[in-house]
């Protein structure tokens, strides 16, 4: 039981890192005006309509999502489901603030890439930390494989569609949507199984093996 324990609190620092790092990752993407991944675009337009910091709008999304995959796919739960959907909303929030008291923003196009490639980098890292420590999934990453579970739909239909519908709300409601939102939408599996593949999983299993 010790072992186990020691196991799962290694586990659990990196389920924590791998979301401080997607918060950080996302709000440089925000601050370099280049969008956003759609689920957070979308979030930060309509906590704008309800005159609400995103942390707090993003929590209740995140609350509904959780109570319909307690029901549909309850085994993709777990601690970091929990530190996703409390943290990641106010971390941005958090993250927001330093940066822009520091004027840390793209105000061209050669700092936009800048911006875009160094938040892309950390956002995609912190996704594949997170889901390396395998506690669980994001409320709003567990739908669609909760649903192929339940109806034998074909997974990558559902996500797109799930993605494609998110990034169109945002951008009719002018959220933070642009080249960032279609990278994140599409082009970022590739990137999230280098770093997988090369850092997290190496990462993690060699620090899991020094508790046991």
């Amino acid at each position: 039981m010790y072992r186990i324990t020691k196991e799962l609190f290694v586990r659990m620092a990196f389920a924590v890192g791998g979301v401080i790092m997607l918060g950080l990752g996302a709000t440089i993407l925000q601050e370099g005006h280049v969008g956003l991944d759609p689920y957070t675009s979308s979030n930060i337009a309509l906590s704008k309509v309800f005159g609400l910091s995103l942390g707090v709008y993003q929590l209740g999304v995140n609350l509904v999502f959780l109570l319909v995959i307690f029901f549909i796919g309850r085994k993709y739960i777990g601690f970091g489901t929990l530190v996703n959907m409390v943290f990641v909303g106010f971390l941005i929030d958090f993250f927001t603030g330093i940066f822009r008291q520091a004027g840390l923003s793209a105000t061209n196009f050669f700092q936009q890439v800048l911006f875009l490639l160094i938040g892309t980098g950390i956002f995609t890292l912190g996704v594949a930390i997170y889901t390396g420590a395998d506690l669980g999934s994001a409320p709003y990453d567990a739908l669609a494989p909760s649903l192929v579970d339940r109806t034998g739909a074909n997974y990558r239909i559902l996500r797109v569609t799930q993605d494609v519908s998110f990034t169109l709300l945002a951008f009719f409601l002018h959220g933070p949507v642009g080249v960032g939102t279609f990278i994140n939408a599409f082009l970022t599996g590739p990137l999230i199984s280098f770093w997988s593949q090369k850092v997290a999983l190496p990462l993690i299993d060699k620090s899991v093996a020094k508790v046991k």
